[in-house]
């Protein structure tokens, strides 16, 4: 299956190069040179501190050890307190890292918007500053549209969007008057396409890309830096704990989620990302960043594959409005991708 996947994906990326190649060659130079130059924006994050939310399991735990391991100062920040204390101890009694600082936790809720403005102060207070702020916590979500209550795109809303804003307007104050600081924000792939079944996920994901893509602009004079990171499938528990149409538990380990990436692995090159100061960062298999170009130079052919997916989840068969360009091998692409 996996060697048919990989046929495919050959097939398709020879259709779009063919097509496309030309009009993208003219990109290549000043990528290359984007790419040289970055390198020299490497800085040192010994001593920064670095506020981590989401940071009790999962992604945001690794991270904790990667900044961790780099010397920072950190601030665990999730709404289990008891967690934060377990990732704070295994810490500071890690015997192969060099760092004499002991994590502080702040307990914090991102639904609870209103009081973000207190816990940015709270978390401002602990080390006299924050140099970089992590919004790595979120919720999942796993349903149909029209069976979704208006209070769970509210929530998740709230979560995924309002509360890392609100949190970091309350950051980002103290930032652009010392003229310092990186706002590091954990979106998804999902935050760059929309994908069935995932639709109010989606949309709090690509809130969230559209205001920090704004922030980037508006205070990279300011000296503060915006990175947003778009990652696939990881291996942690956010399927089992995604909220269903009703508001329900999903409660179900997905295949794509237990076969996804490890947090340890997204972590280094999110730090790496951090040092090297990059405004984005793409953490995914090949399929999901070809569906992120395919979104953006063949739309039509993108709204394919998703209406064949939702058909396939549905167990529908393809209507005859519903069929792809006569293309032999663009065709076997379409029936292996979705």
């Amino acid at each position: 299956m996996a060697e048919v996947k990989m046929s495919s994906l050959r097939t398709v990326l020879q259709y779009l190069l063919s097509i496309f190649g030309t009009a993208l060659l003219p990109l290549a130079i000043p990528w290359a040179i984007y790419l040289i130059c970055k390198g020299r924006r490497f800085r040192s994050l010994e001593g920064k501190v670095v506020l981590i939310t989401g940071a009790s399991s999962g992604l945001g735990e690794a991270l904790a050890h990667a900044f961790y391991a780099c010397g920072c100062k950190l601030i665990l920040a999730a709404r289990r307190s008891k967690e934060l204390e377990r990732v704070r101890d295994e810490l500071v009694n890690l015997k192969d890292v060099r760092n004499n600082s002991v994590p502080a936790i702040l307990t914090l809720d991102l639904g609870d918007v209103d009081s973000m403005e207190e816990k940015a102060a709270t978390a401002q207070a602990i080390f006299g500053c924050v140099d970089v702020l992590v919004n790595n916590g979120g919720i999942s979500y796993r349903g149909k549209i029209t069976d979704t209550t208006m209070s769970v795109h509210s929530k998740i809303m709230d979560v995924n969007y309002l509360g890392q804003v609100a949190l970091t307007k309350g950051l980002l104050g103290r930032m652009i008057e010392r003229k310092s600081g990186h706002i590091v924000t954990v979106s998804s792939v999902q935050g760059r396409i929309s994908i069935p079944y995932r639709s109010a996920y989606a949309a709090s994901k690509h809130a969230l890309q559209a205001f920090m893509d704004s922030l980037r602009a508006e205070v990279a004079h300011e000296g503060v830096d915006v990175t947003v990171v778009s990652p696939g499938y990881i291996k942690t528990n956010l399927s089992l704990n995604a909220v269903t149409s009703v508001g329900n538990k999903y409660g179900v380990m997905d295949d794509a989620t237990e076969n996804g990436l490890e947090p340890s692995d997204v972590a280094g090159q999110i730090v790496r990302a951090v040092r090297y100061g990059e405004p984005e960062l793409t953490v995914a298999p090949t399929m999901p960043k070809l569906a992120i170009i395919l979104r953006a130079v063949a739309p039509a052919l993108y709204f394919i594959i998703m209406r064949r997916r939702a058909l396939k989840f549905e167990g529908l068969p393809q209507p005859k409005t519903c069929h792809p360009p006569k293309d032999s091998k663009l065709n076997e692409f379409l029936t292996n991708i979705s």
